[in-house]
């Protein structure tokens, strides 16, 4: 995908879908800020990435394109319940193509903290909960 300011299409809510979603290692790996520890498996990183795009009001991308020889970035903002996020994905790609490991970073600190208590709440009763933020109150 090119710079996305050239296409207003990514500018309409949601309707991005990332090409790498489709095309996990089966070892892919998910680490982010918003994150204890590390997502492991293609089960498990697609699982976190549908559930963190639910959350999503809107992504309005600033870039989504290739970096490097083996990396593609993507640039957004978006908001959760109202409150604004900003978020850069880079992606590594293996040998084969394959999305082999992501990193996600969520700002400002306060948006982070709200995206991963809602993550938590999202994965509750499952393993992928001990990721996330267990709301304090």
């Amino acid at each position: 995908m090119p710079n996305a300011e050239d296409d207003d299409s990514t500018r309409q809510g949601l309707s991005y879908y990332p090409w790498w979603l489709d095309s996990l290692a089966d070892d892919v790996t998910l680490e982010g800020g918003a994150m204890n520890g590390t997502a492991r498996g293609a089960e498990a990183v697609r699982a976190v990435v549908v559930k963190a795009r639910e959350l999503y009001e809107f992504q309005d991308f600033s870039y989504a394109g290739d970096f490097g020889d083996s990396g593609f970035l993507e640039i957004y903002e978006s908001s959760i319940q109202g409150e604004p996020l900003k978020v850069v994905v880079t992606v590594t790609r293996n040998a084969a193509g394959q999305a082999q490991n992501l990193a996600v970073l969520h700002r400002p600190r306060s948006s982070l903290l709200l995206f991963s208590r809602l993550m938590h709440e999202k994965f509750a009763g499952t393993p992928l909960a001990e990721h996330f933020l267990a709301d304090e109150s």
